[in-house]
């Protein structure tokens, strides 16, 4: 059997000297003061977990502040000991603490240069990866698809550009877009922050990013962890942002917080290396040209434009599979420029009736609902004709679920008869009538 095919990820090596930082020496220095200042911490071991930085760094970083004053040790590291050195702010570190805060709030884990930043997410491109078709099928086993599906969206998964699923609602757009976010299997590395300009930019995100957990087949290796890639990044689950009716334009720029003077990264960047899902395109208050628009450069060079509050523009790579769902057709809410610059445009249908009854069938048996063929034939024969035999994914759930409704309200026994099917029916749609008001 074909199995995905992908390399490992290379992992960031740890900074192995305060020079590897590459960071504006202030900075680092006053992050390593705000953060004794904010969490209290005192030992290399503590000071180096909060700033996630190896001891080594961390030491030689303390040292620095210890000689222009800001730290003095508070206690003697003895050789036969398991003690640590204390180290505390004095009253000129904490003067200076102070200040720094009243510039910049952010504190803890070192930010990792942006152009840094951008060696790794080369290293961990989503372009790399290869999806099998035989992956792909798993990732959708829940599905129950058109067979040539799998065969159209194989390559534009694998491709890592831009996908435009439309089709008539309640046919599994989104749980298809799931599906290939369940597809992407491996793993990459999150900066906790990044820095530009002098300026931290917060982009691990715990809502977004699904940290992994380690797995140790040697016990040794448990003490060896902390060494083998840079803390400053979290290797997590490829990730996945969602977004529906609720985008807009500003959600896709840096956000700034002017009380604690720092920025959290846009959806976008928070996506990087993985997937961004938006759903309902056409339900924002942005016109879908105006959203297509804003993503024309990321689409067609692979980098994005933000900018900072002062105006400066600087660019970030844009390594993330766009996903488009939309019930609308596309020639309704695109120009052809704009068509143009998504890659692969793939329609879904409602499923044939041989599908539409696998699905009940699935559904059924899930919710423990019996299945009953004279029900069944009343629904082909009796309903479906009334709206010209459009079937929709969406509908045996909906079906089976007011009919659940209807036996515990009336205290029966699941149970599927033609009567039910009607009252159930009858909650599926709305007659067009008028209101007296």
């Amino acid at each position: 059997m074909n199995m995905q095919v992908s390399t490992a990820v290379v992992a960031p090596p740890p900074p192995r000297s305060l020079e590897d930082l590459e960071l504006p020496i202030v900075m680092a220095r006053d992050i390593l003061i705000k953060t004794m200042f904010r969490k209290s911490v005192d030992k290399i071991s503590k000071i180096s977990e909060a700033i996630c930085l190896p001891p080594n760094v961390t030491q030689e970083l303390v040292d620095m502040a210890r000689e222009q004053l800001l730290l003095e040790a508070t206690g003697t590291l003895k050789a036969t000991a398991n003690k640590e050195m204390g180290y505390q702010l004095t009253d000129n570190g904490k003067a200076r603490a102070l200040d720094a805060l009243s510039q910049s709030e952010y504190f803890g884990a070192m930010p990792v240069p942006l152009h840094i930043y951008h060696q790794q997410i080369k290293r961990q491109s989503i372009r790399d990866i290869q999806i099998t078709r035989d992956h792909l099928t798993a990732s959708m086993g829940h599905l129950v698809l058109p067979d040539d599906l799998i065969s159209n969206l194989g390559p534009a998964v694998s491709s890592g550009r831009s996908i435009l699923m439309y089709g008539p609602p309640g046919n599994g757009k989104s749980s298809i877009s799931n599906g290939i976010r369940d597809a992407l299997g491996d793993k990459i590395y999150v900066p906790r922050a990044v820095e530009y300009s002098g300026q931290v930019i917060t982009v691990y995100d715990p809502i977004v990013h699904s940290a992994a957990e380690e797995q140790f087949d040697d016990p040794t290796a448990l003490r060896r962890a902390g060494n083998r890639f840079d803390s400053r990044y979290v290797r997590c689950e490829r990730p996945t942002v969602i977004t529906g009716g609720e985008l807009s334009l500003d959600m896709l720029d840096l956000n700034y917080n002017a009380v604690a003077r720092t920025y959290q990264a846009p959806l976008q960047m928070k996506a990087t290396g993985g997937v961004f899902i938006v759903d309902d395109l056409g339900r924002q208050a942005e016109p879908p040209q105006a959203l297509i628009n804003r993503w024309i450069v990321p689409l067609e060079e692979g980098k994005d434009i933000l900018a900072l509050q002062s105006g400066e523009k600087f660019e970030v790579p844009f390594d993330t599979l766009v996903i488009f769902s939309t019930n609308f057709h596309p020639n309704e809410i695109f120009d052809q420029a704009a068509l143009r610059r998504i890659f692969f445009k793939i329609k879904i249908d409602g499923p044939n009736q041989e599908n539409f009854l696998k699905i009940f069938a699935l559904v059924a048996r899930k919710k423990k609902m019996p299945l009953d063929e004279a029900s069944l034939v009343h629904l082909l024969k009796k309903k479906y004709p009334t709206i010209n035999n459009n079937y929709a994914n969406y509908q045996p759930v909906f079906l089976i679920d007011q009919m659940i409704s209807i036996c515990e309200f009336e205290g029966i026994p699941y149970q599927m008869t033609p009567d039910l099917i009607d009252r159930a029916w009858g909650n599926m749609f709305v007659k067009h009538e008028e209101i007296t008001k």
